[in-house]
């Protein structure tokens, strides 16, 4: 039998039919005017005052498609402003011919406030990992490249253990006190040949038939449309206020929190290599990185960068590198429903976790291109809480599920069948953190790219139903593309909710 995720719980359990303490406190604040009025038999007033309120209830209490009108609103207005000014039109330095420095990251939107440090040298070859610092975010973090056999072909007794591999892993992670997310990022990206070519160039004889050229290249351009390549990554995160405290056994400074980063990464490095049955574990340098947001950013570019490298390895004189002032776009726009970055767009989903529970393995449909040119990428992020916070979150959960109970149960409310699977599911969060689990709330993002000469309407609906054919429904990140596709592509350690963090 598979393994199925379906131990999962709501962030927030609502104390009066669903409401929190917030939105039941500013609703009966409201409707105090109403009963003021009513009080003093003023009809008229007691009428608008009603309507008011039902205004409030649908501002507030309402939700409409993972938000609230509130929500909403705010949203919509601040990108109407952002539209007007153009602050949704981003161009780079270099484009503008205000490029000055190569080594400074100069990227749009989210992660323009990023910053990439060299760390220590490490094993025989002295490579030197690549560390990143997010300063609005005030987290560190760093990226391995690996590889892994896949679960195509996986029983369900070597799925139920690489489950519990994961499990492990995170149980692990949240020990060291440190790591606040674990970051697995796949891209399905469409296979460009380069490789094919280069090996063709030199094994392929000069005096070969010219029907044997012929059909290799016919070979080469059939299959490049027809396969797919796939990229996966791994990031940890770690806050600044963390990591500040583990960083002072080393010195001061960038170096030292390097150098407990390392120490972190080789932790996690033995955990993926062991329980998951991660095959190749390889932590990215600066230069690597730069070309994995490069290709993030224009899957079309990596044909160029593997033709460099290969140029590079017979003539030294080649640069091959990818510079930092050049990995971003050259220009971005955002819009409501995509996302626009050079000659590509990009629409971005969120995905609800069914009630049923999840199959490990099923976001696979949703990682399959329907057409040639079009990539799927998938990050899935684990929070991970700290032991203090999970049980102060866990004992206010399963409050807020006992009390909601009870308020049904004296206004003669039957309690359903969904709302007691959630509450039962929430009792028992106790007893599993006391077990010396950690508490985990995972959340994925989906993301489609394709060249704009192509309908990006039309491949987010395919994203949308190939996540629903995977048993998941999507969400669709409206008025927020740009922070979906930096998640779900950028293998920079990018989460949509740093709330675990505090």
């Amino acid at each position: 039998m598979a393994t199925v995720y379906g131990d999962y719980t709501r962030d927030r359990s609502g104390l009066f039919f669903g409401l929190s303490g917030g939105q039941l406190i500013t609703l009966v604040v409201a409707a105090a005017p109403a009963l003021w009025a009513f009080q003093r038999h003023q009809w008229a007033v007691v009428a608008g005052l009603i309507l008011a309120w039902l205004l409030v209830v649908g501002l507030v209490a309402v939700p409409i498609r993972g938000r609230s009108a509130t929500g909403w609103l705010i949203a919509s207005v601040a990108h109407l402003a952002a539209t007007a000014l153009r602050w949704s039109r981003w161009r780079s330095k270099t484009a503008t011919g205000q490029g000055e420095e190569p080594a400074e990251p100069d990227l749009p939107g989210i992660v323009a406030g990023m910053s990439i440090h060299d760390g220590p040298p490490q094993g025989p070859a002295n490579t030197r990992v690549a560390i990143i610092q997010d300063n609005a975010n005030r987290v560190w973090a760093a990226t391995a490249a690996i590889t892994h056999p896949g679960l195509a072909l996986a029983d369900g007794l070597e799925r139920d253990s690489q489950a519990r591999g994961l499990t492990t892993l995170l149980n692990a992670c949240a020990r060291t006190e440190l790591i606040s997310e674990v970051l697995f990022l796949v891209r399905s990206v469409p296979e460009d040949g380069a490789e094919r070519d280069q090996w063709l160039t030199r094994h392929q004889p000069a005096t070969a038939p010219s029907l044997a050229k012929a059909v290799n290249g016919q070979l080469a351009a059939t299959l490049s449309q027809a396969s797919v390549r796939t990229e996966a990554f791994c990031t940890i995160v770690v806050p600044e206020d963390r990591l500040a405290r583990e960083a002072k056994e080393f010195g001061r400074g960038v170096d030292a929190r390097a150098r407990a980063m390392a120490m972190l990464m080789a932790e996690v490095e033995a955990q993926l290599r062991t329980g998951m049955r991660i095959s190749t574990v390889s932590w990215l340098t600066s230069p690597q990185l730069a070309v994995a947001v490069r290709t993030g950013f224009a899957p079309g570019d990596r044909a160029g960068i593997i033709d460099a490298l290969a140029a590079h390895d017979t003539d030294a004189t080649v640069n091959a590198d990818v510079p930092w002032a050049q990995a971003g776009p050259s220009g971005a726009d955002l819009t409501v429903r995509h996302y626009s970055h050079d000659a590509w767009q990009s629409v971005s989903d969120t995905l609800k976790l069914p009630a049923k529970g999840a199959v490990l393995g099923a976001l696979a449909p949703v990682l399959v291109p329907t057409e040639p040119g079009e990539r799927r990428s998938v990050v899935v992020v684990f929070p991970i809480l700290a032991q203090s916070v999970a049980d102060r979150q866990t004992q206010n959960a399963e409050w807020s599920a006992d009390m909601a109970e009870t308020l049904r149960n004296r206004a003669g409310v039957k309690t359903r069948a969904k709302d007691q699977t959630l509450i039962a599911r929430t009792r028992g969060l106790d007893a599993k953190l006391a077990t010396g689990n950690a508490l985990v709330r995972p959340y994925a993002v989906a993301c489609v790219t394709v060249p704009r000469t192509l309908r990006i309407a039309e491949f987010g609906r395919r994203l949308d139903a190939s996540i629903r054919r995977a048993g998941f429904a999507p969400l669709r990140l409206d008025l927020a593309q740009d922070a979906g596709f930096a998640a779900a592509n950028l293998p920079l350690g990018i989460g949509l909710d740093r709330k675990s963090e505090q």
